[in-house]
This record gives C-alpha cells, sequence and structure tokens, in this order.
C-alpha cells in the first residue's frame, strides 16, 4: 500500500525534543486567532466569519454577518481592490480565495431577494448631521441608526454615493445595483436631502437641533497644474469630465484624446473616453509602470481597450491641438528626471487627471477645527476634530483614499459619535495575533485554483457602458467560500480528536467545538501538529 492514499502527514517526531515523561511540562488551549483577511480589510470586515457562513450555504446568515461591518457587499465586491486576497493565505497553496467575488455574490443575492437588516437598535438614541452622502457618510449612517440614532444626511450634488456614482464608470459600478444599496439605508431610516450645500456646519448644527456632526466630503476638486498653453482647444478636468459623462451631456471630445496622470482615475477617464468614440487615446505619466499609483488590472483593461500609455513623459506646452511632451528619465532613487528631449502629439482634447483635494474651506470659520499643510482636517483618535461633537472621516482625513476606507471610517465614526452622545467612551476590542503562512500546519495537499469571473471581451467593452466583471454563479460561490483555511479559527476538521493518543479531547457537537481533559492530557502535541489552522497554542504549564 502507498503512502499518497493517505492525507495524514507522519508525526516529526524530532519536534518533540522536549518530551512529555513523567510531568507535563506544556499544555494545549484552543484559540481565536486573527487571520489575516480580516486584519487586511479596511471595512472591518469579520471575512472568515461570513465565508464560514457561505459555504455551509447559509446566503442570509452570510449577507447579515457581513452587514454588521459594511453596509455595501453588492458595491464592494466590485470595486473594492480587495487587499484582503493580496494577504490571503491561500496564496501560497495554490491561489488566494477570490473574496470580493463571494462578497458580490452575496450582495447580489440580497437584492434579488429583497432581504433586510436585521438588527435591535439601543433605545436613548439622539440627533446627528452628516455632511456628504458619499460612502463615508452613507456608512456611518447606517451605523448610526443600528446603535439607535436618528440621522440626516445633506448632500450638495443632485445624487447619493459621492465619488462612486460620478468617479467609477458605470463599466465597473453598474447604477442599478449602486443605487439599491443606497436605497437601503434610506429605508432604515435615514433622510437624504440632495442638492443642500452645508456651508456654515454650526448654523446647521443648530437649526437642525443636531446632537453631533458627522463631515465626510469627498474629494472633488481637482488638483491644479501649470501648464503653458496657447489656443488650447480643450482641456478638462477628469472628475469633471467623468461628472459630466454621468449626467449625460454630450462633450463633443474630437478623435483624439490625451489623458494626464497615472492613477485609476486616469485610467477611468481613458476608458470612458474611448467608449464615447475617440479613434485613438493616449495616457500620458511621468514616471514608470512600475510607479504608477493606478491599479494593474486597470492598466492591463485600458492597454486591451486600446488606449495607449507613454509611460516616462511629461507635457511641457500646449499650442492648439499640438502638445509638447518632454521623455524623462528615472534617476538612482526612482525620480523621473527632465532628458530634454521632446516630442510632439496632436490631440483634441486633454483631460487632465493628477489628483483631487477636498473643499474644507467651509469649516475654517468653526472654532476649534485644524488643518494639515495639505488641507486635510486634524483628527483625534476618536475622529473627532478640534470642535466638541464635530467628527470628519473619509477623503478630508489624512489616509489613503478608496471607497473601502471611506466606508470603514465611516462605521469607525459611528461607534465613537455614538459613545461620545451617550457620554461614554468607545474602545476597539483588542485583536489578537496574525496567523500568517508560516503558522499554518496543513497536512493535507489541495490543488484547487479559484474559479476566474467572465467577462467581456475588450471588443464588446467599448461599445458601450455594459459591466464588464461578471458575478459567480451560486455553485461557483459555493466553491470559493469552500476554499478558505480557516486560519487561525476552528473549524472542527476533527484532527485533534483523531490524533490524540490518551482521549484527552472531548467532541462538543457541530459548533460547540471541542474540550480538552487535561487530566488525561501528556502535553504530547499531537493535536496541535494536527490543527491544520493554527487554532491550538502549546503553553507552558
Amino acid at each position: 500500500m502507498t503512502s499518497n492514499k493517505y492525507m495524514t502527514r507522519s508525526l516529526d517526531l524530532t519536534q518533540h525534543d522536549t518530551g512529555t515523561g513523567a510531568h507535563r511540562l506544556r499544555k494545549p488551549v484552543y484559540m481565536d486567532f486573527l487571520p489575516p483577511c480580516n486584519h487586511a480589510c479596511p471595512a472591518g470586515e469579520d471575512i472568515q466569519g461570513w465565508l464560514d457562513l457561505a459555504q455551509n450555504g447559509e446566503y442570509e446568515a452570510a449577507w447579515q454577518k457581513l452587514l454588521e461591518d459594511n453596509p455595501f457587499p453588492a458595491i464592494h465586491g466590485r470595486v473594492c481592490y480587495h487587499p484582503c486576497e493580496t494577504s490571503c493565505n491561500r496564496a501560497h497553496t495554490d491561489q488566494e480565495v477570490s473574496i470580493h467575488a463571494v462578497e458580490r455574490f452575496l450582495g447580489d443575492l440580497a437584492l434579488e431577494k429583497g432581504w433586510k437588516p436585521t438588527f435591535t437598535a439601543p433605545a436613548g438614541g439622539k440627533r446627528v448631521l452628516i455632511v456628504g452622502a458619499g460612502p463615508s457618510g452613507l456608512s456611518a449612517a447606517y451605523h448610526l441608526i443600528r446603535l439607535g440614532h436618528d440621522v440626516e444626511i445633506r448632500e450638495a450634488g443632485p445624487f447619493a454615493g459621492g465619488m462612486i456614482h460620478f468617479g467609477i464608470p458605470a463599466y465597473r459600478m453598474p447604477r442599478d445595483e449602486l443605487n439599491r444599496e443606497i436605497q437601503r439605508v434610506v429605508d432604515m431610516g435615514a433622510k437624504i436631502v440632495l442638492d443642500c450645500r452645508v456651508d456654515d456646519i454650526e448654523a446647521a448644527k443648530a437649526e437642525g437641533d443636531f446632537d453631533a456632526v458627522f463631515v465626510a466630503v469627498g474629494a472633488h476638486l481637482s488638483k491644479n497644474i501649470e501648464i503653458p498653453s496657447r489656443d488650447a482647444r480643450k482641456m478638462l478636468d477628469a472628475v469633471s469630465f467623468l461628472k459630466s459623462v454621468e449626467n449625460g451631456e454630450d462633450l463633443q471630445l474630437g478623435r483624439r484624446v490625451a489623458v494626464y496622470g497615472g492613477g485609476n482615475t486616469a485610467m477611468d477617464a481613458a476608458r470612458t473616453a474611448k467608449r464615447l468614440g475617440a479613434d485613438e487615446t493616449v495616457i500620458i505619466y511621468r514616471r514608470d509602470r512600475e510607479s504608477m499609483p493606478a491599479h494593474d488590472f486597470e492598466a492591463d483593461e485600458a492597454i486591451e481597450e486600446g488606449v495607449k500609455i507613454n509611460w516616462l513623459r511629461t507635457i511641457k506646452e500646449i499650442d492648439c491641438t499640438t502638445m509638447t511632451v518632454e521623455v524623462m528619465a528615472l534617476d538612482e532613487n526612482g525620480r523621473p528626471q527632465p532628458t530634454g528631449e521632446t516630442e510632439t502629439l496632436e490631440t483634441d482634447a486633454l483631460i487632465m487627471a493628477v489628483g483631487q483635494d477636498t473643499d474644507t474651506g467651509f469649516l475654517k470659520q468653526v472654532e476649534g477645527i485644524t488643518f494639515n499643510n495639505d488641507g486635510t482636517v486634524v483628527v483625534g483618535p476618536n475622529m473627532m476634530t478640534g470642535a466638541a461633537g464635530v467628527f470628519a472621516g473619509g477623503d478630508m482625513v489624512p489616509s489613503e483614499r478608496s471607497v473601502t476606507i471611506a466606508t470603514g471610517h465611516g462605521k469607525k465614526a459611528a461607534r465613537y459619535i455614538d459613545a461620545w452622545l451617550r457620554g461614554d467612551v468607545y474602545k476597539p476590542a483588542a485583536k489578537n495575533p496574525i496567523i500568517e503562512h508560516d503558522k499554518l500546519q496543513l497536512w493535507y495537499s489541495t490543488e484547487a485554483p479559484k474559479r476566474a469571473q467572465g467577462e467581456l471581451s475588450p471588443a464588446d467593452r467599448i461599445g458601450g457602458f455594459g459591466e464588464i466583471l461578471q458575478g459567480y454563479s451560486e455553485k461557483e460561490a459555493l466553491f470559493e467560500a469552500k476554499r478558505c483555511l480557516s486560519c487561525g479559527n476552528c473549524f472542527e476538521c476533527d484532527g485533534c480528536y483523531g490524533s490524540c493518543p490518551e482521549d484527552a479531547i472531548i467532541k462538543l457537537g457541530k459548533g460547540k467545538r471541542y474540550l480538552y481533559d487535561y487530566d488525561k492530557c501528556t502535553g504530547c502535541a499531537s493535536c496541535f501538529e494536527q490543527c491544520p489552522c493554527h487554532a491550538i497554542e502549546m503553553v507552558k504549564e
């Protein structure tokens, strides 16, 4: 009989150098560690928790578990750049778990089935004004309602959703799913007032009898850079361009369009211009591909759709439809330096995508609020500004900028606002140690790569704004959820139970895990070595 018929590996007796002997020197203890996916999630989701429910086919329970931390799974399953997957230990086995695709499946299924969030809101809530209906403001509203408070959101624009609505094209974020997930927050009791710009926080707070304010104004102002130009035909900033497209305006870009910048917004602007009929679309970026802030898949998809990218180039001058571009070279520190070599490009329109700032000027009149050099608002660990009862989050505070980070800010702010309103102090729960791959003891060997999501061909994409990436079927989502290794937390595989030579492990039944009978346990560590997810730790006596 060959050994490959057995999944369980032989014990490595060299690891038992301390021995067991007559007196036990250490004992096994069941532990709950922190999976790296949970640790990496900016929204603070218990990813492993809802994947566990999903792999058992308990989809609504998985969705409810997900909604404890993130109100928008159908949105985040599409637009989040899933740092959880970058951290996934499964990548060392075959491929990372496609967490975002399972999240999207649950989000879309909830919309299809009409599921409603279930929660019990505590009594004694207060009134909170939220300025800005982007992901951070909407997230704060959602969590504050779950915490028992009355919420009103005031939004300067004509739509809720912020940069998800105006900055992310429909081919990545279809508007139906976006609007329906926002509507869920309204159905829970949030009041959203559109076309309502707040210029005086203190007056709005007093007029509406609000007890606290959360300011979450997005980065809608494009940064300016000086480019010498004579009779430039058409220059647009990327955010205004994408907003105009969303509003259905006829922009008449012409046949040749250039985009200046190397971020995700630049990629979206170039791809959108292509969809509007531009024959030639080129991105000009002053660094190389390795240094670009845009995600690789964004650049890959842009190139597939016929967008050209001129790396290591900067615009020197524009004269009518002729653009002078200087070739750059990277120095020893990786910084671009001018070479003096120039090229010319013919273009009918130039779209500037060199970054965005937040409009925080209206807060300068509020006593106590201070600002950083870049215009972002100074907040404390509790996300409160220097003005009592005025909190801030999202793009307007120092941090990386993404939909998921903004959503996480909203949840965090809601918890601190709730505690402040109730005369308490919110203390985040202590986090357990992270279980990295080298801590796992996988006694089984599997080869089950993730399921790829279907997608539109490049030829089909540029004909319109149809969604590129397709969702999982139930069968695919179930398979993907089952690929989770449950790092750091017991999933009742019975490895410890079956390996114990002393019958010292008591099985409590499904969902209840196990107990140790330490009167029988010799501390041999067989259970520890057979636990694939490192949910057992050997502790000195």
